[in-house]
């Protein structure tokens, strides 16, 4: 299956976009870019050179991912969400060999206008509401929301909330596919 580009897109010369992919209106992707296969990015998206992006990733319109993040299949970027690369930026001060790696792993969603700071991995299967800042690290199935973030449930790969409390022990079922989730402590498995 072909790689879709809009006519007003640009492609720089060098970067890898997989089979079934879609790059939109005005949308810029750098040379150094590695995309996987059945990814869409919407109007308006930045991809940097030190970019890896997996298969069937959604970046919805006025989404940037500088260098220094690796986002991980069936991730969701929600509209205008922000990744950052430096902690601590300033204007007068070159901070590019300070780049810290932030990672967002398989299945993921990230919230329109959410704020990812640099350096931190996102879980499988986490969920960050819409307007989130999130500053450490997010655990696989949080459902994250507030500035700072705070854990405020648990969500299934479906993307249902789980009606199990932050810590402890207890069961659940995905009320849309009826799959059983395990916590233990601060871990929530598939059983």
């Amino acid at each position: 299956m072909a790689v879709t580009i809009h006519p007003s897109a640009v492609v720089d010369q060098g970067a890898v976009i997989g089979d079934g992919s879609r790059v939109w209106h005005f949308s810029h992707i750098c040379a150094g870019a590695r995309i996987g296969k059945e990814c869409s990015f919407g109007q308006n998206v930045f991809v940097g050179n030190d970019v890896s992006i997996g298969n069937n990733v959604k970046v919805q319109n006025n989404v940037s991912i500088y260098d220094a993040v690796c986002v991980e299949d069936d991730v969701f970027c929600g509209p205008s969400m922000v990744f950052t690369n430096v902690y601590n930026p300033r204007s007068a001060v070159t901070r590019k060999d300070e780049y810290r790696l932030t990672t967002v792993k398989k299945g993921a969603t990230l919230g329109a206008n959410c704020t990812i700071v640099c350096g931190v991995t996102i879980g499988e299967y986490s969920f960050v509401a819409a307007g989130a800042v999130i500053n450490r690290d997010v655990r696989p199935y949080a459902l994250m929301a507030g500035v700072p973030a705070k854990q405020i449930g648990w969500m299934s790969q479906h993307g249902e909330r789980l009606g199990l409390p932050l810590t402890g022990t207890g069961s659940a079922r995905c009320s849309a596919t009826g799959t059983e989730y395990k916590l233990s402590g601060a871990t929530l498995l598939i059983e």
